[in-house]
This record gives structure tokens, C-alpha cells and sequence, in this order.
């Protein structure tokens, strides 16, 4: 039996791969904030990351924040995992931190470096943004009379479960360096998810793909953010809407 320790354990992503694991009867421990007893802030370190990592031979890097301090966070758990003797470090990262300058993506790129240079042995996967995220931004967009759009974007959603599945099995493995990226099984326009999203939510609201400015844009517009050659991903956009919402597959695609 592995003991494993998952950083952001209580997230969206963590609390699944630390469900799977343990049905997989490994010995996991949560890392978290608020979640005693292993109630620790990556940003700060301390004697309460090191005990977490004490004995664990894998850690699972689920945590992050778009608030900032995510390379802080990295390089405190990799020093405490260097003196804990770990031998297996897993990050999440996105597709298209390299392409796409946005500084969210810039940080998780900047915390691969840490990890590729870690001295501890390594694995990296970059996932597509999940369905939940999607459907979050279009829900907001749509409080709105009319959703606005960026023009001429694609997106290609992934369900978060099989990503959970997908890193739960290369943390039970051994270090693999970067993996194969991971896509959902579609490459849609904004407009039709959009589309999808009102019909599952009962809402009626006019679209209108609004052109913006700038490199970030243009890069999601060259789709910087895509993975079509490794759309991996079963569950569709629909599919997961009908699942949150109770609807069909109303969603008209493009």
C-alpha cells in the first residue's frame, strides 16, 4: 500500500482522485487549508507541511488559486517533499500554458519548470478546461440580456472525472515525466456550448460573438488552448449539462 498525499484535496479535482485512490486501497492523505488534520497553506510552509509529508511516497499537486502565490505554494512542497524522501510528484496543468499568454497560464507553466527541476522523480498532465468551468463562465454570461461572446474562439471541454481517473493512474504508477495531453471529446465553437448551456437551463437570450484585441485572444483564437489529437475524453458537453441540470441534448452544435 502507497501513501499518497493529495495538495488540494477538498477541490473539485482533488476530492475525486482522492476518492479513486483510496477505493484503489491506498493509504491518501488530504491537504488542504481548512481540512484538519493536515490544515496546512501551501503559501506559507511550515512544520505542518512537513508533518503531512511525513512517510508519503507520492504527491498528488491538485492545489492552485488564481489569486496568486501558486509558484510560492510549489517550491515549499517540493523542498518539504525533497526532505520527506517522496519519490513521485503529479501536477494538473492546463493545455496551452506555453501558447497562450495569460498570466494564469504563465504561473502554471512557470510551476512545471519547478517541477521538471524538482530532483524528485516526475509527472506532468495537461488537461482542457472542464465542463464545470465552462458552464460557470456561460452562467454568468448569461445573467446578462444578451451573452457576448468572443468571436471566432473554440473550446474543447473535459470532464473532470476522467481526468481524475486519468491522474489517479499515474499516481499508482511510476514516474512518467509529460504525459500525453488530455482533451474533451469535442472541439466546439463558444456559440454552440453557449447554446447548449441556455437550452439545458431553460433561457432565453439573443448571442452575439463580440471581436476582441490583443495576444491572449488571438492565441485562443489560433486555438493555443486545444488538444485535437488527443480528444481522449468520452462524456460530451451536452451530456454533462443534462447530468447537472436535467435537461436534453438541446444544445445545437458547431
Amino acid at each position: 500500500m502507497t501513501t499518497i498525499l493529495v495538495t488540494g484535496g477538498t477541490g473539485t479535482l482533488g476530492r475525486l482522485v482522492t476518492d479513486r485512490l483510496r477505493a484503489g486501497g491506498h493509504d491518501v492523505r488530504v491537504l488542504s487549508r481548512h481540512s484538519e488534520p493536515y490544515a496546512v497553506d501551501l503559501r506559507e510552509g511550515g512544520d505542518g507541511l512537513d508533518t503531512a509529508l511525513a512517510g508519503v511516497d507520492t504527491v498528488v499537486h491538485c492545489a492552485t488559486t488564481q489569486r496568486g502565490g501558486d509558484e510560492r505554494s510549489a517550491a515549499n512542497l517540493i523542498a518539504a517533499a525533497r526532505r520527506a524522501g517522496v519519490t513521485h510528484l503529479v501536477y494538473i496543468s492546463i493545455v496551452g500554458v506555453d501558447r497562450v499568454p495569460l498570466g494564469y497560464y504563465r504561473t502554471k507553466l512557470a510551476v512545471e519548470k519547478l517541477v521538471r527541476e524538482s530532483g524528485l522523480g516526475w509527472t506532468v498532465l495537461r488537461a482542457t478546461q472542464f465542463h464545470d468551468l465552462v458552464a460557470q463562465v456561460l452562467g454568468i454570461l448569461a445573467r446578462l440580456p444578451v451573452v457576448p461572446l468572443p468571436a471566432d474562439a473554440l473550446d474543447q471541454p473535459v470532464e473532470v472525472a476522467e481526468v481524475a481517473d486519468r491522474l489517479a493512474e499515474l499516481a499508482q504508477g511510476a514516474p512518467a515525466g509529460r504525459v500525453a495531453d488530455m482533451g474533451g471529446p469535442e472541439v466546439r465553437t463558444f456559440e454552440s456550448l453557449a447554446r447548449a448551456h441556455l437550452s439545458a437551463t431553460g433561457r432565453r437570450r439573443a448571442v452575439v460573438n463580440v471581436p476582441l484585441a490583443g495576444k491572449t485572444y488571438r492565441a485562443f483564437r489560433a486555438g493555443g488552448h486545444l488538444a485535437p489529437g488527443h480528444a481522449v475524453g468520452r462524456r460530451t458537453f451536452e451530456e454533462y449539462l443534462a447530468g447537472r441540470f436535467g435537461g436534453g441534448e438541446g444544445g445545437r452544435r458547431g
